[in-house]
């Protein structure tokens, strides 16, 4: 069982029921999935590209990533129906907190001129969306990896119903955000 998950358990439930003011247990707002997405953008048609991107995105992640087809076809991107444009692997329970602990712990730190990530990046509904341009910061990743120079998508869902909820989540998992929501 992941680390994270028995300090989620442990201290970050309680001092988040006493935070908010919550009356129940199961009313803590808590992680339901993450979502890491690589689009491939103009290089679709390279089957040789995507490949070394699902490579990449296995190895990060430890799960085999599920191809994303297109849906609609687009003569100025000459992207026909069903051509895969991305990739998109879907995380839950102990690989996600895996996942989740590895980023704060390791990521994050390893990023160059890192001074933490916005907190605007919420949806209204608790959940949190940014974007990684440096794939290198991943242990996992090797020189040839950082070449592709393919930007990761990550989504943390959360059953939070209010941005400020969730901020306080990730915050209390390790989150570092520069800014805030709460006032």
């Amino acid at each position: 069982m992941a680390r994270l998950f028995e300090h989620y358990q442990k201290e970050i439930v309680p001092a988040l029921k006493r935070d908010l003011g919550l009356k129940n247990v199961m009313q803590v707002p808590r992680v339901q999935k993450v979502v890491v997405n690589v689009g491939i953008g103009k290089r679709t048609k390279e089957a040789d590209h995507l490949k070394k991107v699902t490579a990449l995105l296995e190895r990060i992640t430890g799960q085999k990533p599920s191809p994303r087809p297109s849906r609609i076809s687009i003569a100025g991107f000459k992207m026909r129906e069903g051509m895969v444009v991305g990739v998109r692997v879907t995380m839950r329970g102990s690989r996600m907190y895996d996942f989740l602990e590895r980023l704060t712990t390791v990521v994050f730190p390893r990023i160059r001129d890192f001074r933490g990530i916005s907190a605007k990046g919420f949806d209204g509904r608790g959940n949190y969306s940014w974007g990684m341009t440096e794939v290198n910061a991943f242990p996992e990743a090797t020189p040839e990896d950082i070449e592709l120079g393919q930007p990761l998508e990550i989504t943390v869902a959360t059953n939070a119903r209010a941005n400020v909820a969730g901020e306080r989540l990730l915050r209390a998992l390790g989150f570092p955000f520069n800014d805030t929501l709460i006032k």
